[in-house]
């Protein structure tokens, strides 16, 4: 069965960053609140951009989840499948800035609301209207949520969406002397696409060979795309394999950069009109793959140059002048 909806479903964790700045001259550091959460961005990234946005998850019943709430709604997504629980409080990551940029995190989770939701939070028509869903692995790191979330992309794939994996693996998030490893694995392969970074590509090939777990991922995804920072973008199908050009900025906060990429590529997807089945064949398309690959780096790039995680997500128009910077 098939979609007939354009909503971009993202689901998983919202929390609150504190970005960490220097105080005055000989007083303490000071910490700006900004919401955010893997899934949550994306959400975030795809409503900026002009697309109908769906986020699905547990925000705690305190002040924190009233923040991700409002700013979800305020930035037009759509939050009518956001479940609340008093049972435990938003979880916090704390962000540290490099001059570069490059970001470090600490985080207070758990325990955490989003942590608590479960199969039957998913609403019954949770996908009807769905054409993706896209997780992260920050939903897997606790029995139940990780049964929650390959529920929840088994049940989307059932309905015709597209399934988008982003492993945005956090060590920390992960119980002491727990593999991730078995689980990522339930998860890539529920997936039609998947995104990693070169480290977590690394991660998954471990002492093996990374060609054999590229074959692995691509035994169930139909195309997967590799980030490497402002390097080349790598990416793979079934059929093929290359890169693509990354845009030169001047990078201020890298924290949202990578769900920004994944929004400006489901974005795209959409607009074009690709869905699951289509998936491989838009890879092997070089000159759609060249447009869906471009659109995400201008997005990915964009993000890079504002602080925060909602806040730093582009617009269309803003992703549409740097993408005439380079023809």
């Amino acid at each position: 069965m098939g979609t007939t909806g354009d909503t971009i479903a993202c689901f998983g964790e919202a929390l609150i960053d504190f970005r960490a700045e220097p105080g005055p001259a000989g007083q303490p550091r000071r910490f700006v609140e900004q919401p955010g959460g893997a899934p949550a961005n994306v959400a975030v990234g795809i409503a900026a951009l002009g697309g109908t946005a769906r986020f699905i998850g547990m925000l705690a019943q305190d002040m924190f989840g009233d923040t991700l709430a409002a700013a979800l709604r305020q930035r037009g997504v759509d939050t009518s499948q956001v479940r609340r629980t008093d049972a435990a409080p938003t979880a916090l990551a704390f962000v540290s800035l490099a001059d570069d940029g490059e970001r470090s995190f600490s985080f207070y989770r758990p325990p955490a609301a989003d942590l608590l939701f479960r199969e039957d939070d998913f609403a019954d028509d949770a996908f009807a209207d769905v054409a993706a869903l896209h997780a992260c692995s920050n939903s897997l790191t606790e029995p139940d949520i990780a049964q929650a979330t390959l529920h929840g992309m088994a049940q989307a794939a059932r309905a015709g969406a597209l399934v988008s994996f982003d492993l945005n693996l956090r060590p920390a998030l992960w119980p002491r002397g727990v593999d991730p490893t078995p689980t990522l694995w339930r998860a890539l392969e529920r997936a039609d696409l998947v995104k990693l970074s070169t480290d977590e590509l690394a991660f998954l090939a471990g002492d093996g060979d990374r060609d054999a777990t590229i074959a692995r991922i691509l035994g169930a995804a139909s195309a997967l795309v590799v980030t490497d920072g402002a390097a080349p973008i790598r990416w793979w199908s079934r059929n093929g394999a290359g890169s693509a050009p990354t845009f030169a900025v001047a990078p201020v906060d890298t924290t949202a950069a990578g769900d920004a990429f994944v929004a400006g590529l489901l974005w795209r997807l959409a607009a074009r009109a690709v869905d699951a089945r289509g998936l491989g064949a838009a890879f092997d398309d070089d000159a759609l793959r060249a447009d869906l690959l471009a659109h995400a780096a201008a997005a990915g790039a964009l993000a890079t140059t504002r602080h925060g995680a909602f806040d730093a997500m582009p617009a269309h128009d803003a992703v549409d002048r740097l993408l005439e910077t380079a023809r």
